[in-house]
């Protein structure tokens, strides 16, 4: 496969972007198994996964020691360790690789907690350009019927924190709103491909993988 697209590497870089439970991981699974169904290599990674660092992220959170500033630079870290040595050999390899979240992740989470966005950019201006980003666009009373029912509210994804609220499900609204507003203005400026998630699930792999197949066709999205 040879890459004309934005990452200047011989493999494709896809972003599947949004907030936990807005069905990432269900759509990476399904097109993980259609590209390699279709017989290309396929590498996923999901953020806070470095061996380096994850641990630290979470004993850090454990022991609640991260301020807003701790907290960005941890999880950068961790995806410049991801990067280099997983992400980056997968696509000189001519791999397609799935990412579960990417930068603009860090760039919702960090703004929302105060930093100022221009720094948060700087952290990751190393970060290659992927090919197409996802957005699993979910309004908010549908993200926390879904968190409630599997994995329920996290202290930080909810924004505590911050000190948004001390009612936890009011928490989790205004961070996760918060969270939207800033994923709402990066939708053009980033060229994300916005699906609605409360669609079903198969609707939502059906675009995918028709996108997915045109970039891997043609070298381009129309």
């Amino acid at each position: 496969m040879e890459n004309t697209c934005g990452n200047n590497h011989k493999g494709l870089l896809v972003v599947i972007e949004g907030t936990d439970g807005s069905g990432k991981s269900t759509q990476i699974q399904l097109l993980k198994r259609w590209i390699e169904d279709k017989c290309y290599g396929c590498m996923v990674s999901e953020w806070k996964t470095s061996r380096l660092i994850a641990n630290v992220i979470d004993d850090a959170k454990d022991r609640n020691l991260l301020n807003a500033t701790t907290f960005s630079l941890l999880y950068a870290a961790d995806f410049a360790d991801r990067l280099e040595n997983t992400i980056i050999p997968a696509l000189d390899s001519g791999f397609v690789v799935l990412l579960d979240r990417y930068t603009y992740t860090a760039f919702a989470r960090d703004v929302v907690r105060g930093l100022d966005i221009e720094w948060v950019k700087k952290l990751y201006n190393y970060a290659p350009q992927p090919d197409l980003v996802f957005y699993l666009d979910m309004p908010i009373d549908v993200l926390l019927k879904r968190v409630i029912g599997t994995t329920g509210l996290d202290y930080w994804e909810s924004g505590r924190d911050i000190g948004l609220s001390t009612d936890f499900y009011e928490s989790f609204k205004i961070y996760q709103g918060k969270c939207l507003e800033e994923y709402n203005k990066m939708k053009s400026a980033y060229n994300f491909v916005s699906i609605d998630g409360t669609l079903p699930i198969e609707d939502i792999n059906k675009i995918m993988v028709e996108k997915l197949e045109q970039l891997l066709n043609t070298g381009r999205l129309d």
